[in-house]
């Protein structure tokens, strides 16, 4: 691996390397550079002319991965294999996302824990971040086969939404793709920039970014003063987008009086590939209309009509949707629409006439629509790229911190709060807990650096919280708060928020660190990336396997008396077998028999629970 030049003031490369864009988006994801010729970004096409990558990763029996247009033909042959929406999954816990399982058709695993979800294909277990690596994988490849050139850097996109847990699992998944990602970006800014607003160092605007994709609707309100994007509202819908332009399109269909259900043969019919081609048509309609007043077609021999109009009104209620949207951002941000200077038009469904001419009629102004609204988020990330680059000098780069800032958690892991490259001043937090019952003290140690392991790590400083009341494991809050000043000092502090007991400490985190050795760290988290992720997988398993095996000892011993002798020998049977697969540090193993014995446990465990409520009811005390 070749040498990477770092100015230690600004994180901005000092040799001219390429710095990819990339839009990792929920459905599709593509890449764009900016033309060192012409300073245009364009978004790289294979041959066939695509830009977009759909979204998707499948895994045959064998363990192979398949990325893009190929594992999207697997979608319905093999639904438990092929993964659609691993975005929705970033940096979300099992509780995130149970009530959203009926959306996934393959096997989130779900024991209503704080820990991160988890996809199982066969007996594999990946995480988003696993998931959304290989998507990046595959973009970097196509970028390599494109440019005839490694790429090795990018910039990647995030909606402005993401909390600090998803933007770390984005830059770990570019990580694990061998990507040293120099900058996460929100989407609404990508796009601002894509046109060329707040490239320009002095002025002030406020914008406002509607993005309406295939299956989600956002809204961000942000404030542009002197280069600086600040995200003033979001808004949005996660269940809403083009898909269901074409949903209500198909319905229309099934029942128009003249082509009723019967006539499209879908009165009674469970006929999967007829109803698909009923969805693909209305998908066909929609994006024909875009340029036309009439479509006409068949499905199964049965013609097929609407016109533009007709579509327009059929889709009102849904552009409404949006608009209530727009209108609550609006008040969040406590502004009136004549006050925003400039509307940005994102996602491929912002195409349909009736939604522009809604949003313009809203916002009472044109709106910027000339770029692909496909590839204006990565076009846009390219444009940051290029500004990291050093090759756009119009554009402030603000001074960024060269390493990441975090503490050590369980297991030794470094959990991440102020990732490299964040502009500064800047201040983060996170909530901690107790792992002990009765714990009355928590050391916090400050470190420095890239890799996944605090040993791997440079240790800045350690900080001692005493005096917390002796609470049960899990129940006191610790708010660990990371500030990190314009002179790069840090101030790190803590309270344990039910009692307020607190305490702080300020470092100076770049002390005796040459621009060498601050290199050799980023080379080496990129070098030991898949190792270290593999490894921090391995901790956090073995970390969750040991909880589940402390709380099963800690149940049986207190309901030993309800469990049947049967129950308590295959509870145990199942808990040797899971110590075993710690002492081997077999990760899927670990994971496979902490869902048994979760499975295992619940039976009993629900029925001890159900009695004792019964019991209170009946005016007993709950043991």
């Amino acid at each position: 691996m070749g040498k990477v030049a770092i100015n230690i003031a600004t994180g901005s490369l000092l040799q001219q390397d390429i710095i990819v864009g990339i839009d990792l988006g929920t459905t599709n994801s593509l890449i764009a550079i900016v033309k060192t010729d012409t300073h245009e970004p364009i978004a790289l096409r294979e041959i066939d002319g695509l830009t977009l990558v759909p979204s998707i990763v499948h895994f045959d029996a064998f363990g192979n991965v398949t990325v893009g247009n190929p594992a999207r033909e697997l979608l319905v042959k093999e639904p438990e294999r092929t993964i659609y929406s691993a975005k929705r999954l970033m940096g979300k816990t099992y509780t995130d996302v149970g009530s959203d399982s009926s959306f996934f058709a393959y096997n989130i695993i779900d024991d209503g824990t704080e820990a991160m979800v988890k996809v199982q294909v066969g007996n594999q277990f990946y995480s988003p971040t696993e998931l959304s690596s290989y998507i990046l994988k595959e973009l970097k490849k196509r970028a390599e086969h494109i440019l005839k050139t490694t790429v090795s850097k990018a910039v990647i996109t995030v909606p402005a939404y993401f909390n600090d847990a998803q933007r770390q699992a984005t830059r770990d998944a570019g990580r694990l793709a061998g990507l040293d990602v120099l900058r996460i970006i929100n989407e609404p800014t990508a796009a601002s920039l894509a046109y060329g607003i707040g490239l320009k160092g002095h002025y002030e605007k406020t914008i406002a970014v509607y993005d309406l994709g295939g299956g989600t609707f956002d809204i961000s309100i942000l404030a542009i003063n002197n280069g600086i994007f600040e995200v003033l509202a979001t808004n949005g819908d996660t269940y809403l987008g083009g898909d269901d332009m074409d949903n209500l399109l198909a319905r229309y269909w099934q029942e128009d009086a003249g082509t009723g259900n019967t006539a499209l043969g879908l009165g009674s019919s469970t006929d999967k590939s007829l109803t698909q081609q009923l969805r693909i048509t209305a998908e066909a309609a929609k994006k024909h209309l875009t340029d036309n007043e009439v479509y006409e077609g068949e499905i199964n021999g049965t013609p097929v009509r609407i016109t533009r109009e007709e579509f327009s009104d059929l889709i009102t209620p849904l552009i409404e949707r949006t608009l209530t949207a727009c209108k609550n951002a609006l008040k969040d941000a406590s502004m009136q629409p004549a006050q925003i200077d400039a509307v940005v038009m994102v996602g491929g469904s912002t195409r349909v006439p009736a939604v522009k001419a809604a949003v313009k009629a809203f916002f009472g102004r044109e709106v910027h629509d000339k770029l692909n609204p496909d590839e204006v988020v990565a076009l846009g990330a390219a444009v940051q790229a290029d500004i990291l680059a050093g090759n756009n000098t119009e554009m402030l780069l603000l001074d960024v911190t060269p390493l990441s800032l975090g503490i050590e958690t369980m297991g030794g892991l470094m959990d991440v709060l102020i990732p490299r490259n964040s502009k500064i001043p800047t201040k983060a937090g996170r909530q901690y807990t107790t792992q002990k019952d009765g714990q009355s003290g928590m050391r916090i140690s400050v470190f420095q650096g890239e890799r996944d392991l605090v040993s791997d790590n440079r240790k800045l400083a350690e900080l001692n919280l005493t005096g917390i009341p002796a609470m049960p494991a899990g129940l006191p809050k610790v708010e660990v708060t990371f500030l990190l000043d314009a002179d790069g000092i840090l101030k790190v502090s803590a309270t344990e928020l039910r009692s307020g007991v607190a305490q702080s400490i300020e470092v100076k985190p770049q002390y005796g660190l040459s621009d060498e050795e601050v290199e050799k760290m980023l080379l080496d988290s990129l070098t030991h990336a898949k190792e270290d992720i593999q490894l921090r997988a391995l901790v956090e398993a073995t970390t969750e396997a040991q909880q589940m095996l402390d709380t099963t000892v800690k149940f049986l011993k207190k309901h030993g008396e309800a469990i049947s002798e049967i129950e308590a020998t295959t509870t145990e049977g199942k808990m040797k077998e899971l110590t075993q697969a710690m002492d081997a540090k077999d990760k899927n193993l670990i994971q496979q028999l902490t869902e048994q014995l979760n499975e295992i446990s619940r039976p009993f465990a629900e029925r001890i629970m159900d009695s004792a409520l019964k019991d209170a009811m009946r005016g007993k005390s709950i043991v």
